[in-house]
């Protein structure tokens, strides 16, 4: 015999109590079950609102109640269409009308007791079990209806009542024994005092029912029937990837369900642990879903943990001072206090030292909390024994819960490590002797973040999931998010990364997907979705996200949008960018992003500053991580300029190589910053700093090789209208190299302290001569490589492999 309870969901209309029916009539068909149900979804909050509102006169509790009649009715109608309907709908009429004088006699004496209460909400359950029972009947199933008024026998502490438990299993034995019916249908909740009054059981009250029975009739199994299919990893309303847990135990169960997961409520289930019933709770509207299956032992799961709860509306009140030392009893009062007032303590925590206890409780009892405290604790406060109460809300206590963590070293260091990785801050830690939960307190902001997390390292197979958030998708961030787009299942497959594009920009608007942005349709979903661009808004948005592992991905040159990188990284938002900005600005500014890194564990990675996507920039960290020093740079570091002078002969003008550069991308939207110096400048200034060396920009000397027109052109079409007219200064500067049979090369050097950027002649015999394209070279004379330098060449412009050093530094992240 099984024992099968309906929450308020499962039958909150017909159509539901028709899915109801079908899965009680499957069941039935090998055994005998008692079916348990709930008042229809929502029923016992509008008879709890219309009770008070008739306690206080206000008379439109007689609409609410004609409304939930009519509901009832409607629903009775639909479910039942044979000739028993008339007498169906006049006996809920009949109840309705006995609720309406018990409601009438509640406005005239403007009282509402406890004992009213339970009359007037007991309603909901006797009604749902008779509609739900001669829906049955109708359908010619072997149904049979009891009031569990008649059998569960509680005392008179109405509204929680405790169950007499040996006057309560005689009764449902006695019953069941001399029952002949294949279903029996009971209303949950409801019960009744020794003299005949009606009590309720309280919260989970249903459940509570179901368990009493299962325990007074040693059924195969409780199954609770509710709207979702089982109980969750975590709450899948904040933890996307969260799955049903298909075996966990009694404790197991009971812990989740203490730290906030609503499908049981941990004392309704007590009366089945005795008797080692299983509990399974099964998906109404899914019924062929496995669920989850509750029983004593675990079953052997590799994961030492089964599931992360939490609890929100959170307090932590913390009491401290010197004369709580040594007092035997102290903890006793201030625990005492809180228990006189029926104040909840979820959490408790005490320093060793008994200096100080810090208590988590609800929100909304913080007041008068505090207002006890002070009265109890005056004398105490006035000597000085103890100081002042500190409170702080606005935070959330999640647990991390499983019987085999304690079998299981390190469990707490990957949860508090996971969360401090991601700026997760912990306010307070529990932890029991019995290791079945891992108890932490947190602020509200952080817990979405915290849960997807905790759920990622515990139960996603380490799949780490990354959150970009890209501003500038033209040449670069277009190639880039291409990129992504063609190995994000390679990746997670592979290197078990799930890389996802939050938010993008272009210079005009910003688009966002909570859930991932497209990679099909990004480009008409910025058009057609997107909102004008505000880029505080844009950071905005991304700290109220307060995603795990979020990148901060800059594709621009932009200036105002390098000042943005110390915001996010305080925020532990990490930075990945190709804009030379920021690390070539003062040297002030550029120490203080390298240490706000440190600082919030929020990586900063500029790979592509300097040689787009070769690996200049980690080769040098490396070689001054393993002691070497760097004495000499020479390089060639502009793509774009090693393209315009490879390409500028006696049949290409120096203008039209340098359009051709703007064409092919090698160059920045402003080509002056390449043709200045300027940017060879800030990439030799940032591998100078990288080698351990203080400097800012003007301490590189630039040697342009532009005439004063160009350089004081006010902007790009003005620059470019003086190359033309120019032909013959740029034409003797090649005609010089030529003639000392060298290639022009614009080269930056720092040596000895002191760099410079200029062009030069290369003779044949070195190594930039052959310097083809869009190539850069870089050479590291160091103290390892004093004779022969560490040289590094390939491709150094393009948005090809621009896109590549940038994706190369978000998965150097996701790989940390």
């Amino acid at each position: 015999m099984n024992i099968l309870k309906f929450g308020g969901t499962s039958v909150a209309n017909a159509n539901n109590i028709n899915k109801v029916i079908n899965i009680v009539a499957n069941s039935s068909k090998n055994n005998s079950v008692i079916v348990v149900v709930s008042a229809l979804g929502g029923t016992t909050d509008i008879l709890l609102n219309s009770a008070r509102k008739a306690e206080k006169k206000d008379t439109s509790y007689i609409e609410d109640i004609k409304s939930l009649e009519k509901r009832h009715l409607n629903t009775a109608s639909e479910l039942i269409t044979n000739s028993t309907q008339g007498q169906v709908l006049n006996q809920i009429t009949i109840y309705f009308n006995e609720l309406r004088s018990i409601l009438e006699g509640i406005y005239l004496i403007n009282e509402f007791s406890d004992k009213t209460n339970d009359k007037i909400v007991s309603f909901g359950e006797i009604l749902s079990s008779y509609i739900i029972f001669e829906a049955m009947k109708s359908m010619k199933l072997n149904a049979s209806l009891k009031n569990s008024q008649e059998l569960i026998i509680t005392d008179e502490n109405y509204t929680n009542a405790n169950v007499d438990f040996a006057r309560t299993e005689k009764n449902i034995q006695n019953f069941y024994a001399n029952n002949t019916s294949q279903i029996i249908i009971v209303p949950g909740f409801v019960a009744s005092t020794i003299h005949g009054e009606n009590s309720t059981l309280g919260r989970g009250g249903s459940d509570y029912t179901a368990s009493i029975f299962a325990k007074a009739l040693n059924a195969e199994e409780l199954q609770i029937w509710t709207d979702v299919s089982g109980m969750f990893t975590a709450n899948p309303r904040l933890v996307k990837q969260a799955k049903p847990i298909q075996h966990i135990s009694y404790h197991e169960a009971m812990e989740l369900s203490h730290f906030g997961a609503k499908v049981l409520f941990p004392p309704t289930i007590q009366p089945v642990l005795d008797k080692k019933i299983p509990i399974r709770i099964k998906n109404t509207f899914a019924p062929n879903e496995i669920g989850t299956l509750i029983t004593s032992q675990t079953n052997g799961s590799s994961s030492p943990a089964k599931g992360i709860s939490h609890i929100e509306n959170i307090a932590l009140i913390t009491i401290e001072g010197s004369g709580m030392i040594g007092i035997p009893g102290f903890t006793k009062r201030i625990l005492e206090v809180l228990s006189n007032a029926e104040i909840n303590v979820s959490l408790v925590t005490q320093a060793s030292s008994e200096h100080f206890l810090c208590m988590g409780i609800n929100s909304c009892d913080v007041n008068e909390a505090e207002k006890l405290f002070n009265t109890a604790f005056a004398y105490e406060k006035a000597q000085k024994i103890i100081d002042p109460l500190i409170i702080e809300d606005n935070l959330v206590i999640i647990a991390l819960v499983g019987d085999n963590m304690k079998n299981h070293q390190g469990i707490s260091g990957r949860m508090f490590s996971t969360l401090g990785r991601n700026n997760v801050n912990i306010r307070a830690i529990a932890q029991g002797a019995s290791e079945k939960n891992i108890t932490a307190v947190i602020d509200q902001k952080d817990v979405k973040k915290a849960l997807n997390t905790l759920h990622n390292t515990f139960f996603e197979g380490n799949t780490k999931q990354m959150n970009l958030f890209v501003v500038g998708v033209g040449n670069v961030g277009g190639k880039l998010l291409e990129q992504i787009h063609q190995q994000q299942q390679f990746l997670i497959d592979e290197q078990h990364l799930d890389v996802r594009i939050i938010g993008i920009t272009n210079s005009k608007k910003m688009y966002f997907n909570s859930d991932g942005v497209d990679l099909n349709n990004w480009k008409s979903n910025l058009i057609e979705n997107g909102e004008t661009l505000d880029l505080e808004l844009f950071s905005k948005k991304v700290k109220e996200l307060n995603y795990r592992n979020s990148i901060f991905v800059d594709n621009t040159a932009n200036e105002k949008i390098s000042t943005l990188y110390a915001d996010y990284l305080k925020n532990s938002i990490a930075v990945v960018t190709c804009n030379k900005i920021a690390c070539s600005s003062e040297y002030k500014n550029y120490q203080e992003l390298k240490y706000l890194s440190k600082k919030y564990n929020a990586p900063f990675l500029f790979e592509t500053n300097v040689g787009a996507g070769l690996p200049i920039i980690d080769t040098l960290k490396n070689l001054i991580l393993s002691g070497d020093k760097v004495n000499k740079i020479q390089a060639v570091l502009s793509g774009s300029l090693n393209f315009i002078f490879n390409n500028f002969n006696a049949d290409n003008s120096f203008y039209d190589v340098v359009k051709e550069a703007g064409v092919q991308g090698f160059t920045e939207p402003d080509p002056r910053i390449d043709l200045s110096g300027v940017d060879v400048m800030r990439k030799i200034l940032i591998l100078a700093r990288e080698s351990g060396n203080i400097l800012e920009l003007n301490d590189i000397e630039n040697e342009s090789f532009l005439p004063k027109e160009a350089i004081d052109a006010d902007s790009v079409d003005d620059f470019l209208a003086t190359l033309e007219p120019n032909a013959s200064h740029f034409n003797e500067i090649r005609l010089k190299a030529e003639k000392e049979n060298c290639r022009l090369k614009y080269v930056a050097e720092f040596d000895n302290g002191k760099g410079k950027v200029g062009l030069q002649h290369i003779p044949s015999d070195h190594p930039f001569y052959n310097l083809d394209g869009s190539d850069n070279i870089v050479l590291f004379f160091t103290d390892r490589y004093s004779e022969q330098p560490l040289i590094i060449k390939g491709a150094g412009a393009g948005a090809d492999v621009t896109a590549s050093g940038l994706f190369a530094d978000i998965i150097r992240i996701g790989n940390k």
